[in-house]
């Protein structure tokens, strides 16, 4: 597999932009609305947005469950800000009702770094990068535990939120509480897809 087909989940939130980093890394990005999209992809992006509003709209396209099959059968699927809250088991903070797709071993703090007068960017070390990547946290959530298949990458190092977990692994699922697409920076993404063309 040489030019995976790579879904954006496309029901709100960065979704152009994941779409732009995603075309310049030679991946064919597809816009995934409807369950039968989730067939044709090798892999899901889930961008950053609102997750309250992405979970009822994923309950309104009938989205919900095919995305829990697809991702429990193994489906590789990344994660920014919003998209970490959506593939995490549990939530603090959650809207009443609020459900997620689920996968990552982890609890995760909505709106943790704060309300969008709070937002901040800070260098953050990733575990497999050589230098250090620009972190963009707007409304972000962090990762308040996480269980022992769960392979913390980065956690911040000063200021704000300092030491809490901001991105995670676990198989074939990547998550991180910032948003790489909007960073000019495509280190994050080329890690997702080297590892779907592994």
């Amino acid at each position: 597999m040489t030019r995976p087909v790579i879904g954006v989940l496309a029901l709100q939130g960065d979704v152009r932009e994941h779409v732009a980093v995603l075309t310049a890394l030679g991946t064919r990005p597809m816009l995934v609305r409807r369950p039968a999209e989730l067939e044709r992809i090798d892999a899901l992006v889930i961008p950053g947005g609102e997750s309250t509003t992405m979970h009822r709209l994923a309950v309104a396209f009938d989205l919900l469950e095919p995305l829990r099959q697809r991702i429990s059968a193994g489906m590789p699927a990344f994660g920014t800000c919003a998209g970490m809250i959506v593939l995490a088991d549990r939530i603090e903070g959650g809207a009443a009702g609020q459900e997620t797709v689920g996968g990552l071993d982890v609890t995760v703090r909505r709106n943790a770094f704060g309300r969008q007068v709070d937002s901040c960017e800070t260098d953050v070390d990733v575990a497999g990068l050589s230098e250090p990547f620009h972190a963009v946290l707007i409304r972000a959530p962090w990762v308040e535990d996480s269980g022992p298949g769960v392979e913390v990458l980065a956690r911040v190092g000063h200021g704000p939120g300092a030491g809490r977990i901001v991105a995670v692994r676990q198989d074939s699922l990547l998550a991180t509480s910032f948003h790489p697409e909007v960073t000019g920076d495509d280190r994050v993404h080329r890690m997702f897809v080297d590892e779907i063309v592994r």
